[in-house]
């Protein structure tokens, strides 16, 4: 955004009174002559009280490297087209699980941000995040497949299955959510050892393997669950786990413009309607 600067309006000269009334005649009609026709467009403009337009924001040649959680790419990533279609931005983006990101910026030392699952996956590169800006709620819900073969109505219920799927807990949010849920109704390790749960690496894997009939139930992200195959089982046993979506911007960023730029798109109402659309509720 360009910032307008203050005009200062040219300062009225006084004119001493001659006493010849051709001299005050030929002085109104000059000044009259410069009122009418020598001030300019932009003075005119100026004194309008209108404001200047604002000019498009250009970043063309600049590019944002960004990792984010790969339960969110579908919003994401329009997200990220329409930021590249306004400012001509290129937006190279990294999808994977949280270990996998966390890794590659450890290693690498190189990023412009981070959209992670959860505050909780920043943790371990706290070191390389500048600041971070809560942005919509993630929330985990309990899926079934579309006939509910096990008439899963909560938590509980899971006890009566042959196969639960849930995130990898080392690697996803979402599959630490499900440790710990399971874990306080007594259910994790018996599951474990009864060999009923079936770990994924990210968490659209568990609601397109719901849709396929290929488990009873799962703990996935509400906005996973959008193959008409499989469905949301209606409980609040999951709402003490819900979670914030932040945007950390990383030390390592290389561009202030385009970083500053895309912070502020991200608080604009294209995002949050996009967000939306998918299901997110906004922070």
């Amino acid at each position: 955004m360009l910032s307008s600067s203050n005009n200062t309006k040219p300062s009225r000269k006084k004119f001493a009174f001659a006493g010849a009334v051709a001299a005050c005649a030929m002085t109104l009609m000059l000044g009259l002559a410069g009122c009418s026709s020598g001030q300019s467009a932009t003075e005119a403009s100026d004194q309008s009280g209108e404001p200047a337009a604002e000019e498009q924001v250009s970043l063309e040649g600049k590019e944002l490297n960004i990792y984010c959680g790969a339960g969110m790419t579908d919003p994401f990533q329009e997200i990220a087209d329409a930021f590249e279609t306004e400012t001509g931005c290129t937006m190279n983006v990294t999808y994977a699980n949280a270990a996998q990101i966390q890794t590659q910026i450890n290693t690498t030392e190189e990023g412009d941000f981070f959209i992670a699952g959860s505050a909780d996956e920043l943790k371990p590169v706290e070191g390389y995040v500048e600041q971070q800006t809560d942005l919509v709620k993630h929330i985990p819900v309990l899926a079934v497949p579309a006939d509910n073969p096990k008439n899963v109505t909560g938590l509980a219920d899971l006890a009566n299955c042959e196969r639960v799927l849930v995130g990898d807990p080392e690697s996803t949010p979402i599959g630490k959510i499900a440790q710990n849920a399971l874990t306080k109704l007594g259910l994790w390790d018996e599951m474990v050892a009864n060999n009923v749960l079936t770990t994924t690496t990210t968490a659209p894997q568990i609601s397109t393997a719901l849709a396929n009939n290929e488990g009873d139930a799962g703990i996935v992200w509400k906005e996973n669950v959008t193959d008409d195959g499989a469905v949301i089982v209606e409980t609040t046993d999951l709402d003490s786990f819900i979670k914030t979506i932040p945007a950390a911007q990383l030390t390592c960023a290389a561009d202030s413009d385009a970083v500053a730029a895309f912070n502020d798109f991200l608080q604009s109402d294209t995002a949050w309607e996009i967000w939306a659309n998918y299901g997110y509720e906004r922070v």
